[in-house]
């Protein structure tokens, strides 16, 4: 209909040229007119270039699954923390118990572990399950991003009254109580002012990483009193993936810096507590049965009924537009692992710009993490920054929004029609609060950011742009797209 419209049109322009070029005298004769030369027909529009590039896959270490689940619910990988009976006295205990931990660790909340520090000290301290568990349909799912972790507040304003509140329970800072938790209180001071995000749900992760990076020597991974590099203030937010995607992709994180060990990766997380690269070493062998459990966890299945002969119609929709991108899910599963460039997505570009564009910190993180502890030896891993972004795998989709890299999108359903999606947002952080009809979260739309529990796209890192794919699917496909979805 398109080029029937343009091939009108300049027939139309053509009469209109004629008459205005002939004489207005009826009565003069009007002379012979060659007949006009036909214009071609207009060249069809080209498909949209989609600039993708394969990311090759690299040797992995795996181990023990089972010893990876106990190493991540009751591990010594956090080697500093709030002595315990401090700790107990100040949050009080927790007996939900919701991984089912014996001793000291049934008493306190799931996103720590009680460990005795190298001293002998029992102490508290935060765990993997911080950023990587979480409640969708009041069911806690290990392995599932936490959605509701609050980073508007800066963690270290307390950290003066739990130092003096631990000096004086132990007699000063010549205690080993205090020995344990120093480092635990120097990484806290040194973060929280620098990872303050602007709404509730957004994770700091990578800038928290930057930040513990310049603070140590990238060789013995000893703590500095002074960053080595300068550190600003600006967070650039993130959603925290599943765990259980990892095992189809060939790079970690969004951006797909991650590559070659991914168990490496893994002891970032260490860099809050550990005193050198000693205790990392210790750590090492561990990791390939974390790496084991994190690959072994499934996605849950969708807990709601599915109109199954509408995912049946959904399933072509999903063939046509999605599979060359996000795989094929079924019996032949295939994940095709694509980086896609920013002009493609089309998404916020500024995670991506954390790592390519020219700045002193890009620079030192980069050759920190490559050329350091963490990037030699024989099983070094590789930070490359290339832009873009991967192309996740979608199973368990159901279960993790907000979407987007940043959790920008509070629905599925806006995620394929991107005119829907709203400038401010706000939801009340239930995990029961699930909207079955377009797939992810009830949401508020707001006129402005009202508080902390409103996305406010506007703000840097933060926009709901780009991955427009859907948006010339039909209601009707749409409708059947998000039905098929639930299957995965």
């Amino acid at each position: 209909m398109k080029k029937h419209f343009k091939t009108l049109t300049i027939v139309g322009l053509l009469l209109l040229s004629y008459a205005c070029s002939s004489d207005s005298n009826e009565y003069e004769p009007v002379p012979d007119q060659e007949t006009p030369t036909p214009q071609p027909e207009p060249e069809p529009e080209p498909e949209p270039i989609l600039e993708l590039d394969a990311i090759p896959a690299s040797a992995q270490r795996i181990g023990d699954a089972a010893k990876g689940y106990e190493y991540l619910i009751a591990g010594d990988y956090m080697s500093s923390g709030v002595p315990y009976d401090a700790f107990i006295q100040g949050f009080g205990a927790d007996d939900r118990n919701l991984l089912e931990r014996n001793g000291d660790n049934a008493n306190i909340p799931y996103e720590y572990t009680a460990i005795t520090a190298s001293n002998g000290v029992r102490i508290v301290s935060p765990n993997c399950m911080s950023c990587h568990a979480g409640f969708v349909n009041d069911e806690f799912v290990v392995g599932l991003g936490s959605h509701a972790a609050d980073f508007t507040v800066n963690r270290a304003l307390n950290m003066g009254l739990v130092s003096s509140g631990i000096s004086f329970l132990y007699g000063g800072q010549d205690s080993d109580e205090w020995e344990a938790f120093d480092q635990f209180r120097k990484s806290i001071e040194a973060i929280g002012p620098k990872t303050l995000t602007e709404t509730r749900g957004a994770n700091p992760a990578d800038k928290i990483t930057r930040v513990l990076a310049a603070y140590r020597d990238k060789n013995t991974l000893e703590w500095t009193d002074e960053p080595n590099v300068g550190v600003p203030d600006e967070v650039i937010p993130t959603d925290v993936p599943a765990w259980w995607l990892l095992k189809k992709k060939n790079a970690m994180f969004y951006h797909a810096i991650g590559r070659k060990d991914f168990c490496k990766s893994f002891i970032g997380s260490s860099l809050l507590t550990l005193d050198d690269k000693t205790k990392a070493e210790e750590i090492d062998p561990k990791m390939p049965d974390v790496l084991a459990y994190i690959y072994s966890i499934e996605a849950p299945e969708y807990p709601f009924e599915i109109d199954a002969n509408l995912a049946a119609q959904g399933k072509p929709v999903f063939e046509e537009n999605c599979v060359k991108c996000h795989g094929s899910y079924g019996d032949n599963e295939e994940y095709p692992n694509l980086l896609v460039s920013l002009a493609t997505i089309g998404t916020d570009p500024e995670l991506s710009n954390l790592y390519t564009e020219p700045a002193e910190l890009n620079d030192y993180f980069l050759d920190w993490f490559n050329t350091g502890w963490f990037g030699t030896g024989a099983t070094g891993l590789e930070f490359n920054a290339e832009g873009g972004y991967i192309a996740p795998p979608l199973d368990g989709i159901w279960a993790t929004a907000p979407y987007f890299h940043n959790g920008s999108v509070a629905t599925i359903a806006e995620v394929l029609n991107s005119s829907e999606r709203p400038k401010y947002w706000s939801r009340n952080f239930s995990s029961t609060d699930y909207d079955k009809e377009n797939l992810g979260w009830n949401y508020t739309e707001e006129s402005s950011k009202v508080d902390k529990e409103t996305y406010d796209t506007t703000i840097k890192g933060y926009g709901n742009g780009g991955h427009t794919f859907g948006d010339d699917l039909s209601e009707t496909q749409r409708t059947a797209l998000i039905e098929y979805l639930k299957t995965l």
